[in-house]
This record gives C-alpha cells, structure tokens and sequence, in this order.
C-alpha cells in the first residue's frame, strides 16, 4: 500500500482510528480532509475535530474547507495527486471530489448495507434490537450509501451492549477493514459487488422527538430506546411528582423487570436503590438518570436528593 498516494477524510473519533490504522499499516497519507474548527466549551474557543488533532500530531496536510465544491479546495485537493481517498464518518462529497482519484473513493459504514443506510446506523439498528450489525467499504457513486460493496465484517451487539459500546467495537473493526480494503485496492484485488435491492431498514438522523419515550409500548422497546440512544443523545421523558411542574430527564440505562404491577409510566421507589417504571407490558427498572441540568448518577445516588413520593409518574 505504500506507493498509493491516499488522502483521508473524516471528522469524529469513529474516524480517527481508522487514519491511526492506516498510518501504523505504512499507508502513504498525503492530505487529510475534515471539518472547520468549530466554537464548543462556555468560552467558545475554536476546537479542531478529533481528526484533524491526530493529524497535526502526527504532522500531516490538513485541509478544511468551509465547502466542498470551493474551487480554490477543489484546486488544493487536486495538487496533492491522490490515487486513492478514503472516507470515515464525514459528510456527502460532490461528484468533482469523489471521482477524482483514479482508483476512486471508498467509504466506511457502520452498518452491514444496504440495511440502515444514513445518519444514525448505529443508534437505529440497538434501537431495533439487532442481534447484529457490522462494517461495510464501498465506492462512493451519486446515491448515498448505495455503492458497490468491496468488504464487509459482522459484529454481534449483546444484550449488554449500548450504541455507545456498539460505536466503540465498529470503530476498532472499521478500522482494521479499512487498511484491508486499501491493501486490496493497492494489490488490484478488488472485486466490488453491487448492493441487493429490496426493502430496508433506514438510519436517519436523529432528532429530539426520536429520542422521547413512549411508556405506552412495552417494556422491551422502551428499553431498546435507552440502550440505542445511549450515552448520546439520550432518551428522554417527564418526570411528575405530586404538585410539582414536571422536569425533563434522560433515562439513560434500564433492565427488563420480572415484575408486570404497574401502569404506563406510573413509577415506583423503595426510596434506596430501586426506581421502576411501568410501560404497555411489564415493568423497567432505571439504573441510570440525569435530570436537566444536572450530572448522570446512579438510581441510588438519585434516590439520596430526590423523594419519589406515591402518584409519581414519567410522561
């Protein structure tokens, strides 16, 4: 792989183990793409994304344009003479960019395509309660998500298992995929294989009204919710106490209970360590919560500062 000139394009964490990968196979990096520095913390200041921290580290060309069809970006990507881009996690590129290189361009995608093509493959396929899930590469062509299938590798999603510790296994695996798919790019190995068409499951983007709970449904897709949306961006519900204006919290970990005593959303504290919560059949137990504006804590360090008094119920 070392005589094909490859430039890397991504922005998050997911990204960055892939372009540590490729580095530490001796892939040749000669440009880096990511995001503009974007203003995060009270003080606003200007934070680079994860990927172009490692990147700078580590001494490499980073570009960041504000648009992807500038024609003065579009000159500077084309005088670094890739022969191959790879892409992790970054957004849609025009045509001009990703047909440029002779061996094309190739993304990483955190489902098994076709199914859970978008935004939020990882979120939606625990949501679902997958048994599995997975890494794919491909080419990139004009419809998203929808190109030539070159790898693919399974991963099991546990009962243990969140969108959060689901990201972290996809991100390692991704990762080594991806320094298999350049070193079958680099050996003309490559035999890509179209996606099959039939009727899928999508991953859009997900927004606040995705995240609410519906303690109408039973207790097995509420607990879905959490373990999907889970540590970010996190289900949500209201919590009413007896006389009190309800206030939003984020449920963010919950385990199936034996017990079936409660109504929808009706909720239930020893007023030690226990919260329970009844939804359309069966009882969920809250092992984790985090009212607004305050830290995520345990149901036990919760039940310390808050009362649940009898009549108590989640909305």
């Amino acid at each position: 792989m070392q005589h094909l000139r490859i430039v890397f394009m991504g922005t998050p964490e997911f990204a960055t183990e892939s372009l540590k990968a490729l580095l530490n196979a001796g892939a040749n990096i000669v440009g880096v793409i990511t995001a503009p520095d974007k203003p995060a913390g009270r003080g606003r200041k200007l934070k680079p994304s994860p990927v172009k921290e490692f990147a700078d580290k580590k001494g490499l060309t980073v570009l960041q344009p504000e648009k992807l069809k500038d024609p003065v970006f579009l000159e500077e990507l084309r005088a670094l003479k890739a022969d191959l881009q790879v892409v992790v996690a970054f957004r849609m590129l025009p045509e001009a960019v990703w047909n440029m290189p002779p061996k094309g361009t190739f993304n990483l995608h955190a489902s098994l395509l076709p199914e859970y093509r978008g935004a939020a493959p990882i979120n939606w396929a625990v949501i679902n309660g997958e048994k599995k899930t997975g890494v794919t590469t491909f080419f990139l062509k004009h419809e998203i998500d929808t190109g030539d299938i070159i790898f693919q590798e399974e991963v099991p999603i546990t009962e243990e298992d969140n969108a959060g510790s689901v990201h972290d296994k996809l991100m390692e695996t991704g990762a080594q995929l991806v320094v298999k798919t350049v070193d079958a790019v680099a050996e003309n190995k490559v035999e890509p294989v179209a996606q099959p068409q039939k009727e899928l499951k999508p991953a859009p983007k997900i927004f606040k009204e995705n995240c609410r709970i519906d303690w109408l449904q039973k207790s097995e897709k509420v607990h879905n919710l959490v373990r999907g949306l889970s540590p970010y961006p996190a289900a949500w519900t209201n919590i009413v106490l007896p006389g009190k204006t309800p206030v939003s919290v984020k449920i963010l970990k919950t385990e199936k209970s034996h017990s079936d005593r409660l109504k929808q959303g009706e909720v239930y504290s020893d007023g030690k360590n226990i919260i329970l919560a009844g939804t359309g059949s069966g009882d969920l137990k809250i092992h984790e919560l985090q009212i607004a504006g305050k830290k995520r804590m345990s149901a036990e360090d919760f039940l310390r500062g808050n009362k649940l008094e009898p009549g108590t119920y989640f909305e």
